[in-house]
């Protein structure tokens, strides 16, 4: 996905809310997680990073992904035994994931059947 410029301003304005500088670098955190269909991990995302652009930091991965999660750009996935991965919000369409618990295998699926039932008891709770 190319990032089209309301996307950019939008994140040049969550860094400034975050009181950090827009930079090449943090631009290319954001592409390339957005053009990536995986789900990823901080590390991965980094050595991603770091094959394609100039050195970027962990810590500079660390902070602009605090900030891609806090302004929905991208989804955090708690896998279990403590490992995070994260993917794109943007162009990304509502579904869920099931998890392999011996590999960390990932799959992504949409059932309107999941998605009644979540309503439902969303819905006896009073949750909307």
């Amino acid at each position: 996905m190319k990032l089209n410029n309301k996307v950019v301003n939008q994140f040049k304005e969550a860094l400034k809310k975050e009181g950090l500088r827009f930079t090449s670098q943090r631009l290319s955190i954001l592409e390339d997680i957005v053009n990536s269909s995986d789900h990823r991990d901080c590390d991965e995302i980094h050595l991603s990073v770091n094959k394609r652009e100039n050195k970027v930091s962990k810590a500079t991965i660390y902070r602009t992904v605090d900030v891609l999660l806090q302004h929905d750009f991208i989804r955090k996935l708690d896998i279990g035994d403590g490992a995070v991965k994260y993917e794109s919000k943007l162009d990304s369409p509502h579904h869920d994931h099931m998890i392999c618990i011996e590999t960390g295998d990932i799959i992504e699926f949409v059932d309107d059947r999941i998605e009644r039932i979540q309503d439902e008891i969303a819905k006896k709770r009073g949750y909307k």
